[in-house]
């Protein structure tokens, strides 16, 4: 199918792109990589008025790494955050989700924020934003303000970000000392949407038990939640926890729905078994990241 007929502007500053979203009113739609936004309109599931083209405007395209965190542009592609060595240091879960974007030609076009934006709760950057506590700026005519992720969803495919708005920017905080990281997904076929994923963060005490667990899940909910995990390993020695019984506590918080994918049941199930799978692994980094 081909798209239904729109206007394309290429506003060359952030100025000019909120004036043509003021002018066109609820009938435009912000275009960035489009990789989400392309095949809605070629499936005639979105009809804007009017595409807004941000490509052209200039300093969206920076990741800026620090000791508090990462800052991705709207126009930084999920490629360029990949392979950025230095926002891996700060927040390494953000090289490990992206590496499971879609397919590489995917990878190369779109962006993260977009990815954000697009608020897909099987997306992985929706839920790494959600387990680092995450925020993003949204530019409008009045100014800036920043919308923490909690804030952000509201249901599937739906941000709390309405009228003329940009998402300029999205900020992933560091990770915290003796933490560590884990993420895994399963799908059908590799690169497809996941039918269920996981990010972990274990952080220790300083005697190297285990003081901390959160996990955030793809295509689990119908938005992103983070999922306290600390009462079934709290206080365990950290090569020796028991895993296992985290798994069946995610399990127990979960509320999946099922599809032609996968049922409700399965996707439970998945939930344990990643769950026990990447907070063991990162265990391991958080031992190897204390003892540096």
């Amino acid at each position: 199918m081909k798209p239904a007929p729109f206007r394309y502007a290429d506003p060359g500053s952030l100025d000019e792109a909120l004036d043509v979203l003021v002018a066109e009113g609820a009938g435009a739609k912000v275009l960035a990589g489009g990789q989400s936004l392309i095949p809605l309109l070629s499936m005639r599931l979105a009809a804007p008025a009017t595409l807004v083209d941000i490509n052209r405007v200039p300093d969206l395209d920076t990741v800026e790494a620090t000791g508090d965190g990462v800052r991705v542009g709207a126009l930084v592609r999920h490629v360029g955050l990949l392979h950025d060595a230095a926002a891996a240091r700060v927040q390494p879960l953000l090289a490990r989700a992206t590496a499971n974007v879609a397919h590489p030609a995917i990878r190369n076009r779109g962006t993260t924020v977009g990815s954000i934006a697009h608020a897909d709760p099987s997306g992985e950057m929706t839920a790494v934003l959600a387990l680092t506590g995450g925020s993003v700026t949204v530019a409008t005519p009045s100014g800036r303000s920043t919308v923490g992720w909690r804030d952000l969803f509201v249901g599937p495919l739906e941000t709390s970000v309405h009228g003329p708005a940009i998402v300029v920017d999205a900020f992933f905080p560091a990770l915290p000392p003796r933490s560590g990281t884990a993420f895994a997904e399963i799908s059908r076929r590799k690169g497809d949407y996941a039918v269920c994923g996981a990010g972990v963060v274990v952080t220790l005490s300083e005697n190297g038990t285990v003081s901390a667990v959160r996990a955030s899940y793809l295509s689990v909910g119908l938005v992103p939640e983070v999922y306290d995990l600390t009462d079934a390993v709290n206080g365990q020695a950290a090569d020796s926890a028991d895993w296992a019984a985290a798994g069946e506590l995610a399990r127990t918080l979960v509320d999946p729905d099922g599809d032609l994918h996968a049922s409700a049941d399965y996707r439970r199930l998945l939930v344990g078994v990643l769950t026990e799978r990447t907070l063991a692994e990162a265990a391991a980094e958080a031992v190897l990241r204390s003892a540096a």
